[in-house]
């Protein structure tokens, strides 16, 4: 699950600023995972409008969870939460509290736009208490950028866009490159509906195998939602579709 997560972040980061105007309060959206031929897990976004620090945020959280067989031997439950300042697009706080199969983790980070830093707690081990990390300009969280990305008009976010990014991920940055390479028919359990095409690279360091090949389509519209992913493993292959929409602002248009 975290990995579908990663997966979502890195298409959806955008460096810089920007209203996020065209998100209905209460949008829900959720996703079926599929590991090669096995229902493997479901992810669901939602959003919520609130007050967060005396301004006007997006409250947005993610869940993760596997389900059936896979979670039989490999039980996952993640939730990221994120407040997102909605005048300039940015992440003021940020949660990711995971458990998979041993694994467990609990971070929350705390941004400073205004000089560049964040602030890292490490909530599963008190002990090692919060750092002050330099940040970098227009950094996004793991949740921001994917509500980010999707405020861009439909001129900002076209077939030829190449978008350099930063994104923060679990307690590192990482930069990536974004690139829109075309426009697709996207055949789902809704419908047929026109679709972006984005591919990510990694500039430096590295999430993913180099034998992994990632795509993502997101509806060609004002409301950019994401209808499926799929990433070629060096192990198999990992897929996440659309398999239900909720409380959108602007009406999907299928064929």
């Amino acid at each position: 699950m975290k990995k579908i997560l990663n997966l979502f972040a890195i298409f959806m980061f955008l460096l810089g600023h920007a209203q996020i105007d065209n998100i209905a309060d209460g949008e829900s959206i959720t996703f079926r995972i599929h590991y090669g031929i096995l229902n493997a897990g479901t992810a669901n976004l939602t959003a919520k409008k609130t007050n967060y620090m005396g301004a006007p945020h997006l409250y947005v959280k993610g869940t993760g969870q596997t389900t059936g067989a896979v979670k039989a031997f490999f039980k996952v439950e993640d939730l990221y939460e994120s407040f997102i300042n909605t005048e300039t697009g940015l992440p003021s706080f940020y949660v990711r509290n995971v458990r998979e199969g041993s694994y467990r983790q609990h971070f929350e980070t705390v941004f400073n736009h205004s000089n560049n830093t964040l602030i890292l707690t490490d909530k599963k081990t008190p002990a090692n208490g919060s750092k002050v990390i330099k940040s970098v300009k227009g950094v996004q969280d793991m949740l921001s950028c994917f509500y980010y990305l999707r405020s861009k008009s439909t001129s900002e976010l076209k077939v030829g866009t190449v978008i350099n990014m930063n994104v923060w991920i679990d307690d590192e940055m990482f930069p990536f490159q974004l690139k829109v390479t075309g426009t697709e028919d996207l055949k789902t359990k809704f419908g047929t509906i026109n679709c972006l095409k984005i591919i990510p690279s990694v500039k430096s360091g590295r999430v993913f195998k180099e034998k992994e090949g990632v795509t993502m389509w997101v509806t060609n519209d004002a409301n950019h939602i994401p209808m499926l992913l799929k990433a070629e493993l060096a192990v198999g292959s990992l897929k996440a579709s659309i398999d239900d929409i909720k409380n959108v602002k602007y009406p999907l248009k299928y064929k």
